[in-house]
């Protein structure tokens, strides 16, 4: 198959796809445009957000602004009124958070309580817990998540997005991102489901903390950069911008006891492709995908505008982008 071939075929079989960014042993070997998206235009890359939110808390590891992802979550917040009657709370860590593994008193994500609370971070910690205890089951969250920002920012001193800028976006070449507000829910919904490109930004709650779950926009070639740095180990152009070891160690497979996740693993809010060839990727609705496998020394990343019936495309990659890159 040859380049025309593979557009008409992505055009034809994969129609919201706008950008894809390929590279083979570092080197860029393909890329491609479609629905009149530039290079530079961006993406709401869904939940791929939480994987780059997995390299800031890394970074924050790295440099002892977190002391240890076994801190209790409430460590970081001694302000916080705990519910009448709840104690699992106490015990749930960042370790926790970060292997979808947290107790919620919840069945799914509470959206719509949590986007309209003055405090997105403390609404999220009043769901945080439940008579079950920890049960190291599986519960994938998206809302909630946004307990993280609120560590990071506890920890630091500083907004998601300016630590990103700082320690993560800027010093692999990704252009400065700024934090996007939504008046209403309204401007939430558009902000998600809208098909036309978006610039460099970050969603955000009233306090300027970025949504770790999702809200993150970026184009395919600095997703690609992403994913370069972490097959790289960390190190982009000579610098270690995240350690080896918290890249080891974020990628280490654990099993998901799940029949809706296609039987993949899951590390430290990266999904595990493939356990044997410790391919793994980040993965957003509607096909956005950062694809790293290690073993063949391949990147992929894929921007998608919203299309909710798309989860995550890498049977695609691994069947026809992956094979043409390495023909």
């Amino acid at each position: 198959m040859n380049k025309d071939e593979l557009h008409e075929l992505i055009s034809t079989t994969q129609p919201n796809i706008c950008q894809i960014a390929a590279y083979k042993d570092n080197a860029k070997v393909y890329s491609d445009l479609f629905n009149d998206y530039k290079e530079n235009d961006c993406v709401h890359i869904m939940s791929a957000t939480k994987s780059i939110m997995a390299l800031l808390i890394g970074i924050a590891i790295d440099k002892g602004q977190i002391a240890s992802i076994d801190d209790k979550v409430l460590k970081y917040f001694p302000e916080y009124k705990v519910k009448r009657g709840e104690k699992t709370i106490y015990d749930v860590t960042i370790r926790h958070l970060l292997t979808m593994r947290a107790p919620y008193k919840c069945k799914g994500d509470p959206w719509s309580k949590v986007c309209i609370s003055e405090n997105w971070t403390y609404t999220s910690l009043d769901f945080l817990g439940g008579r079950k205890g920890l049960t190291d089951e599986f519960f994938y969250q998206t809302v909630c998540l946004h307990i993280l920002s609120g560590i990071l920012y506890k920890a630091t001193d500083m907004l998601t997005v300016d630590y990103a800028n700082e320690y993560l976006f800027e010093p692999l070449g990704i252009e400065k991102h700024v934090n996007y507000y939504a008046k209403s829910a309204e401007e939430h919904r558009a902000f998600t489901i809208t098909k036309t490109p978006k610039e460099n930004v970050w969603f955000a709650d009233p306090q300027g903390l970025g949504t770790p779950g999702y809200g993150l926009c970026m184009s395919a070639k600095d997703m690609a950069k992403i994913g370069l740095l972490c097959l790289n180990n960390g190190m982009h152009d000579g610098k270690q911008i995240v350690s080896a070891k918290w890249i080891k160690e974020m990628t280490r497979p654990r099993s998901v006891d799940s029949k809706y996740f296609r039987g993949m693993e899951y590390g430290y809010l990266w999904w595990i492709i493939d356990h044997d060839k410790m391919i793994y990727a980040a993965i957003g609705n509607s096909g956005n995908v950062i694809y790293i496998n290690p073993e063949k020394k391949t990147v992929i990343a894929v921007a998608s505008y919203f299309k909710p019936t798309i989860f995550d495309r890498v049977d695609f990659i691994q069947n026809y982008i992956e094979p043409y890159i390495l023909q």
